[in-house]
């Protein structure tokens, strides 16, 4: 069967876009909100679902699996604050070449400007919860060890946990949130190691629902998205029994 979902590569034609060999560029990352796709404008009222994409794509990748999740929430479709070498099209959270591909302080820098946007654009949202694909699913993650009271839930699908420790790993560990992991077993973009390492540490720090999908690549499936769904729903579900 082929994949429901699979990434798309995104033509960046007059968007101006930091490159990660900018100086210091780590450290002034920032999320354009003026991209961000919104489903609805009653955004304040209702829990705040943040869609984030993978590389080389852009907002617009992942909305269209809004008709596909529950309803009764708000969406934010997000844009990476960085453009990836050229020739490649889209958007970047993180370099995956070179001596920062995939470091640790990459990915942090990361999900550090995407909680900036998340306070100054979202902050009144009753409840959060992130779904990225990727390098949006490292993002996610990481985002939510950075903050581990801010979510509600995260959806992380084709990505991996960062290697190494945070400052508040212990109070993940301790609040232990709802966390949904999905890999396909022909995913050969995320390094076998990464993905040891995730289902490692995945199961000390969350109450983890995890699924790998037979023939899979690095995409989303049918079954994929209805497992998302369902997860989505019991979160809403515990808020309305909150």
């Amino acid at each position: 069967m082929p994949p429901f979902y699979q990434p798309h590569l995104r033509s960046d034609m007059g968007r101006v876009g930091l490159r990660w060999q900018d100086e210091s560029v780590s450290e002034n990352l920032i999320i354009d909100d003026g991209a961000t796709r919104w489903s609805s404008d009653e955004r304040g009222r209702m829990p705040l679902l943040v869609l984030l994409h993978g590389y080389g794509a852009d907002e617009h990748d992942l909305f269209g699996l809004i008709p596909h999740l529950p309803e009764g929430i708000a969406v934010a479709s997000v844009a990476a604050p960085l453009a990836p070498p050229w020739p490649m099209p889209g958007r970047s959270w993180y370099p995956i070449e070179g001596l920062e591909g995939r470091s640790a302080h990459a990915v942090t820098a990361a999900a550090e400007a995407f909680l900036r946007w998340l306070d100054a654009t979202a902050g009144d949202a009753p409840s959060v919860a992130l779904l990225g694909f990727s390098q949006g699913a490292a993002v996610s993650l990481q985002a939510l060890r950075l903050a581990p009271e801010r979510f509600g839930a995260v959806v992380a699908l084709s990505g991996y946990a960062t290697p190494g420790d945070l400052p508040h790993d212990e109070t993940l560990a301790e609040l232990r949130p709802p966390v949904f992991w999905g890999r396909g077993t022909n995913d050969d973009v995320i390094p076998p190691e990464l993905i040891d390492h995730t289902a490692q540490w995945l199961p000390d720090h969350s109450e983890l629902s995890g699924r790998v999908y037979t023939g899979l690549t690095h995409s989303i499936s049918e079954d994929e998205l209805a497992d998302v769904r369902l997860f989505l729903t019991k979160w809403l579900d515990g808020l309305e029994a909150s």
